[in-house]
């Protein structure tokens, strides 16, 4: 497979590169080898895994690297790892243990088994629990951006509204110019109607009044 992929490691990638580091790591194997068998399932050259996992990945995990160790020093012990740099010194660890009496050794075995079982456990339970975090962020990360926009929405329809307030009382004025334009034109004419309606007298040569016709 020719690795040229150049695309954002995402959380499952990373999940992927420490599951497979972390075996590794307990079996006794070498980061190298991981980093080609990651490479492999995610189309990524090993190089590439390699910066990953030192530069971002393997700061998150070393409580898991320290049980992983862990637990292979426990299998060096227990003749399960048999690499050339380990067989004397497995070798020499066992020699004491095939000198026990059965029962003894047989529940040392069973102990370690159980701490085994128990860490691995544990591992397990962490990277579950954090992709189950990392679910839960892409979650909250989403219903964030649906409330921004919600909130930008929110937002529009209020300017709407508020131009739409201003435009009607706007109107308002204008109308309540106009009712107070009619009714000073209402009171002129009424005014001078009242003022045409009046009678005219004048006083004649003999000193009556008499009506002056307009």
């Amino acid at each position: 497979m020719v690795a040229s992929r150049q695309d954002a490691w995402t959380e499952d990638d990373d999940l992927v590169l420490a599951e497979v580091t972390l075996r590794h790591i307990r079996e006794g194997g070498t980061q190298l080898a991981a980093f080609e068998e990651v490479g492999q399932r995610l189309g990524r050259t090993a190089a590439a895994c390699g910066f990953r996992w030192n530069s971002c990945v393997r700061k998150r995990y070393d409580a898991a690297i320290s049980i992983a160790k862990s637990q292979r020093q426990q299998l060096k012990k227990m003749g399960r790892i048999q690499t050339p740099a380990t067989i004397v010194e497995t070798e020499a660890v066992l020699l004491p243990q095939r000198q026990l009496p059965p029962a003894v050794a047989e529940m040392q075995a069973s102990e370690l088994e159980s701490v085994e079982e128990e860490q691995i456990e544990s591992v397990i339970r962490m990277l579950v629990n954090q992709k189950e975090m990392a679910r839960r962020l892409r979650q909250l990360e989403q219903e964030l951006e649906g409330k921004d926009l919600e909130l930008k929405e929110l937002k529009d329809a209020h300017e709407r509204a508020k131009k739409e307030l201003e435009q009607v009382q706007g109107v308002n004025d204008d109308y309540r110019a106009l009712v107070q334009i009619m009714d000073r034109a209402r009171k002129l004419a009424f005014l001078q109607e009242e003022e045409s309606s009046k009678a005219i007298f004048k006083m004649d040569e003999n000193g009556n009044l008499e009506r002056v016709e307009k």
